[in-house]
């Protein structure tokens, strides 16, 4: 039966999802708004991947070729608490480098093995939830698309047309890393110069992210 005890949320019927939203939604703003300044020490890193192939091609495909990526997919989640298609990624753990986290939380997330092509840039973000978001432009070496407990669904989508359900925040990393992807007259050290922006996530970026967050939890989950 839908929405019983065990039950995932993303699994549960439209009623179930909304009820499971109410504990997310407190979790969400305890890590968002109380924990980073009540009981961190040092800003948040989240390390995350813009992972590129080909479209339709296998799983360790490869980066596409510059004249490719306009036509591309990039492999995304969605989280099992906030509904919404993301980049996959995660926090390091003690004494693991930005890099060696993403390669860690694509495999955990996704299923597919990745290696680092360049680092695309940080995404300084005040506001809600203060962090450094730490982006890599990786390729698909491996593995098998899979969800996994933490991200219920997971899947390649058109890289330059993303899904309407895509985070508002993702959207510029992945821009941004498209760009790199695509200039084929860029050398490998002119690819690793990251850039650096600077956000403000303020009401309105949280509204946006409730408003997806709930027409997935209205609708249900999408098909991988």
């Amino acid at each position: 039966m839908k929405g019983r005890v065990g039950t995932p949320v993303s699994e549960r019927g439209r009623l179930g999802r909304f009820a499971g939203g109410v504990f997310d939604y407190a979790r969400t703003a305890w890590w968002g708004i109380v924990a980073p300044r009540t009981r961190e020490e040092t800003p948040l890193l989240i390390a995350q991947a813009v992972v590129l192939r080909e479209r339709g091609g296998a799983v360790s495909s490869g980066l596409p070729a510059p004249s490719e990526i306009s036509e591309c997919e990039v492999l995304l989640s969605v989280r099992s608490d906030l509904f919404g298609w993301e980049l996959p990624g995660g926090t390091p753990e003690a004494g693991e480098s930005p890099q060696s986290t993403v390669i860690r939380e694509v495999l955990e997330e996704t299923g597919v093995e990745v290696e680092i092509v360049s680092h695309v840039g940080d995404w300084v973000r005040t506001g809600f939830r203060p962090h450094t978001a730490r982006v890599f432009l990786c390729r698909a070496v491996g593995g098998e698309l899979r969800p996994s407990d933490e991200t219920p669904r997971v899947g390649w989508k058109p890289a330059g047309r993303p899904p309407e359900a895509l985070f508002v925040w993702y959207r510029e990393p992945l821009l941004a890393a498209l760009r790199s992807a695509g200039q084929s007259d860029l050398t490998n050290s002119e690819r690793a110069i990251p850039v650096e922006q600077h956000e403000h996530q303020g009401p309105r970026v949280i509204w946006s992210a409730m408003k997806t967050d709930l027409v997935l939890r209205w609708r249900g989950l999408p098909d991988q």
